[in-house]
């Protein structure tokens, strides 16, 4: 029989050895999902599957009530976790358990659960909260809209913070399931289908369920008094449009806009594929805001965007987000283009088909009467930072980019291309190199050079070799002021689709 002699260091190793391997090499979770625009924005460790929001809104108060549970996927060894999230919580659970929770910053809710977590485990995270979402303010604005009735819950880059503990980044989508209480009277107003609606006691309870990965920036909710309106499409589909009851001499234009959705939806149909998801629809508070957005099945518009008259061409554009922005999300934020080149350009298409003006005309109006000194040129599409996320540059001369796509490749392959894309990406995220990428694959074509030149030079392209001006055509004297398509003054009123503060 042997001894062996075991000395304190190797006493040491060999109790290391010992621990088992589930147990060791835990870590926290990053802040961050790594976006370059937003550090701050989603987080690391996890994945979201699927949010369940049971809540309880009480108007006059502002108050918001809500228990959300989140189901997840570990997808690294965590010891802790964090949850985008600003209003005050109560509780935490980790798969049944209480947790500990601590807020850092505005908008950080760190969670350690009583165990740790193994990277591939399913995991569910029960969140208590209540607060009043206007009185939140978070990089010095509130994306929580006070209305006479009610509030709403719509902005970009990010609207979940204000109203449900989340993964807020477009890279971690889920399926929703939103449950809200509101007193008899009052309608709630959210993505999807609504599953059921039931009173008691005073209180109406209105089920919505989004049955399609989304993005938490286009989660939504409206809670107010509305009049409602519900239709089918051709195929079937459930179409539901929502009208504040005060909206004023806005009213007739927001409906004669709105009611068009299934007609419109249908055209894009035929330009981009079978329309991506279970329901459709837009809604129209009476916000004070001037923009519109395309919240997934459930567009929100603001009253303004109706002040001059009808605007079917904004509902072409947020319809067109459907496909471009959120069945195809963007893998970060500096892939905005994906998102408004294509939704602008759904507008010109738009206005080709009602004649009144082509694509290349639209092209050419915007192409001449921007000087190549004009700031607008600076602006770099494809990578336009933080600052000029929403600048106009990014919706027109992303435009003309694809504008240009479409001279280059032809129309056989542009349109193969316009459909190909949301079909290979659906329900996920690319980036604008997936883009180009595809786009060659499809055409058999090099696209890198055009494709830097229209977005990521910062200046006005020298020749208009790609989008040909009416001028150089022509032959017309170069001085000549450009010819205003019908329709631009339609598609201009949009220029302030997203163009708001964010952070």
């Amino acid at each position: 029989m042997h001894r062996r002699l075991i000395v304190p260091g190797a006493l040491a190793a060999s109790l290391l050895l010992a621990i088992p391997a589930s147990a060791a090499n835990f870590g926290p979770g990053a802040p961050g999902i790594g976006d370059s625009y937003y550090p701050a924005s989603g987080n690391g460790g996890y994945d979201v599957a699927h949010y369940d929001l049971r809540l309880k809104y009480q108007p006059t108060t502002d108050l918001l009530e809500g228990t959300a549970t989140i189901l997840a996927t570990t997808t690294q060894n965590l010891s802790r976790f964090n949850l985008d999230f600003g209003l005050g919580v109560s509780e935490v659970r980790v798969n049944g358990k209480k947790a500990k929770f601590a807020k850092e910053g505005d908008q950080e809710l760190v969670v350690t659960p009583v165990a740790p977590l193994e990277k591939g485990r399913a995991v569910s995270v029960v969140v208590r909260y209540a607060g009043k979402p206007s009185e939140l303010k978070i990089g010095g604005y509130t994306a929580w809209h006070r209305t006479p009735d009610g509030g709403v819950a719509a902005q970009e880059p990010d609207s979940a913070v204000w109203w449900f503990p989340s993964n807020d980044h477009p890279l971690d989508k889920a399926t929703y399931d939103v449950s809200v209480l509101v007193p008899d009277g009052t309608q709630a107003i959210s993505n999807g289908v609504l599953q059921s609606q039931s009173s008691k006691l005073g209180w109406t309870r209105y089920n919505w369920r989004s049955n399609k990965p989304q993005a938490s920036y286009l989660a939504t909710l409206a809670v107010g008094k509305f009049d409602i309106t519900t239709d089918k499409t051709a195929d079937g589909l459930p179409v539901l449009n929502a009208y504040s009851k005060d909206l004023g001499d806005n009213a007739g234009a927001a409906r004669a806009s709105i009611e068009r959705t299934a007609e419109v939806a249908e055209y894009l149909t035929e330009v981009f594929g079978p329309y991506p998801f279970n329901a459709l629809g837009g809604y129209v508070p009476n916000v004070t805001s001037g923009f519109a957005l395309e919240t997934q099945t459930r567009p929100f518009y603001s009253p303004r965007q109706f002040a001059n008259g009808a605007n079917v061409s904004l509902v072409v554009h947020e319809l067109a987000h459907q496909w471009y922005g959120d069945s195809v999300a963007v893998k970060g934020w500096k892939d905005i283009w994906i998102n408004e080149g294509f939704a602008r350009y759904s507008q010109w298409l738009w206005s080709e088909k009602e004649g009144e003006g082509t694509t290349q005309e639209l092209a050419d109006y915007v192409y001449e009467t921007r000087a190549a000194d004009d700031p607008f040129w600076t602006v770099k599409p494809g990578d336009p930072g933080p600052d000029n996320q929403f600048h106009i540059a990014v919706y027109d001369r992303g435009a003309l980019a694809v504008q240009a796509l479409r001279n280059e490749v032809g129309d056989e392959d542009f349109f193969k291309i316009l459909k190909g894309w949301p079909a290979k990406f659906a329900h996920g995220n690319a980036s604008v190199a997936d883009f180009v990428k595809y786009a060659e694959s499809v055409s058999g074509k090099p696209l890198a050079a055009l494709f830097d030149t229209w977005l990521y030079q910062p200046s006005k392209p020298g020749a208009p070799s790609a989008v040909e001006s009416r001028t150089a055509r022509s032959g017309a004297d170069e001085g000549a002021k450009p010819v205003q398509p019908k329709s631009w003054k339609k598609i201009a009123a949009t220029n302030t689709i997203h163009q708001h503060d964010h952070h």
